[in-house]
């Protein structure tokens, strides 16, 4: 469940359920409220009715029948007597519902006068909170005193089963609802990413749809202007390459024939020269090219082309093998793999004296892992190493050839296929290089890598 906290619908969603859980609990505590109050209310008018009615139908009977009448009009929680006396002993703070009692009592007959009401207890102790009396006074100055249980109305929650249920609904609904508007919201964000990696892997433009919100709209539109120049930039390269290319080599070869007429010692130095020259030149063109070329992406068995370099080392009397699956295929450009993992496999033949050469597979990726028994590298430096023309003096040596291009092509092309290459020293000393492969890379089209 990371991604409620990684992506903007999940943190949205999340933001949105805490909100809607506390309108919830709030709705459901005010509708509570209201309906306690409301059942206080009636409660309280419905025994101020009755106590009105008690009283009335007291004073209109002779007084030798009073008390019987009283008797016969009570019942449930009332029980009536008539008295020439109160009985009811005010309380200094009577509770919510006596108060209330008093005043709806008033309200009903109004005639009794303030005085004439007297809601209270038994005894100044009130030592029993359950029982109340209520003394009303009759136009004769007689009274009709009332015991009665008080009525404390208590709304649970499990008898509102029917407002939680159908507030829970609702809620839910608009969840469902906020999380779908959420998706819709946040897919143009997922199409922008997508078209950015195809761009990177393809250097081909894929246009998104330029709809919805204004403010979507505006985006998507600077999206694809910004891919249509990335276009222009990488084809006026393109072009511009070729042009160096053939300008700056053919000065070179000129040379070659100019200095024959020279002395042998200084035809051999100035030819040395010309080869630096002409390899740097070559190392600098193949990067800024990208290894772009028409080579078509398919399948190739990452196993096979492993081993066919391992061999080849091998012929060569380098110490170098391999060890992992036989048969890994993955969809690519084979010489540009092949020139990658030459690289990375060469190098730590030249600087490490051997290259053990390992493959795990998952399910969505092939990592091919390169050990050698050199020195390492500074870990501060390893990142610096895939700059262009970026090498170790320390551990690299100069005479063995080079620009300081080999790991940024490497990795330019293990990245223009939708993977990637890291180094990091390993503990038991020297260096490991990890190269990761999508098991499909069937986004990459024909143009080939962009450059990094």
């Amino acid at each position: 469940m990371t991604w409620l906290g990684d992506t903007i619908a999940g943190r949205t969603i999340v933001v949105l359920l805490v909100a809607m859980g506390m309108l919830h609990l709030a709705s459901l505590w005010a509708y509570q409220s209201s309906i306690e109050q409301e059942v206080s209310i009636t409660n309280e008018t419905l025994v101020a009715d009755r106590l009105v009615a008690v009283a009335r139908a007291v004073a209109r009977a002779a007084p030798d029948e009073r008390d019987a009448t009283a008797h016969a009009l009570s019942g449930g929680p009332l029980n009536a007597h008539w008295n020439l006396n109160r009985q009811a002993i005010p309380i200094n703070e009577p509770s919510p519902f006596l108060a209330g009692l008093r005043a709806r009592i008033l309200e009903a007959a109004p005639d009794i006068g303030a005085d004439g009401v007297v809601t209270g207890a038994h005894t100044v102790a009130d030592d029993d909170p359950h029982l109340a009396l209520v003394s009303m006074r009759l136009p004769d100055q007689s009274w009709v005193n009332v015991n009665l249980v008080q009525v404390r109305p208590h709304a649970h929650f499990g008898t509102a089963h029917g407002t939680v249920l159908s507030t829970t609904l609702m809620a839910v609904g608009i969840v469902i609802v906020g999380i779908l508007l959420v998706r819709w919201f946040a897919r143009p964000l997922a199409l922008f990413a997508a078209a950015s990696r195809d761009l990177y892997t393809t250097a081909e433009p894929k246009p998104v749809a330029e709809t919805g919100p204004r403010e979507v709209r505006d985006l998507a539109h600077a999206f694809n202007e910004m891919q249509r120049r990335i276009a222009k930039l990488i084809d006026d390269r393109t072009q511009t390459l070729a042009a160096v290319s053939h300008d700056l080599k053919t000065p070179i070869t000129r040379l070659r024939f100019r200095i024959e007429e020279l002395p042998a010692k200084s035809r051999v130095l100035i030819a040395a020269d010309l080869t630096e020259m002409e390899r740097m030149l070559d190392g600098t063109l193949a990067f800024l090219k990208g290894d772009r070329s028409d080579e078509a992406v398919r399948s190739i068995d990452l196993a096979s082309l492993i081993e066919t370099i391992v061999d080849d080392l091998a012929d060569q009397g380098a110490k170098v093998s391999y060890d992992g699956p036989r048969s890994v295929v993955v969809k690519g450009r084979r010489l540009a793999l092949k020139r990658a993992l030459s690289n990375l496999i060469d190098n730590a033949v030249k600087y490490g004296g051997t290259a053990r050469v390992g493959m795990t597979i998952s399910e969505q990726s092939a990592i091919v892992t390169i050990d050698d028994d050199g020195p390492g590298i500074p870990a501060a430096a390893v990142e610096d190493m895939f700059r262009p023309f970026v090498r170790l003096e320390a551990s690299r040596n100069v005479e063995t050839g080079g620009v300081g291009l080999g790991l940024t092509v490497a990795r330019t092309i293990l990245r223009g296929h939708g993977g990637d290459v890291t180094m990091a020293n390993r503990d038991g000393g020297g260096l490991r290089v990890s190269v990761t492969l999508p098991r499909s890379a069937a986004t990459i089209r024909n143009k080939g890598e962009i450059g990094a």
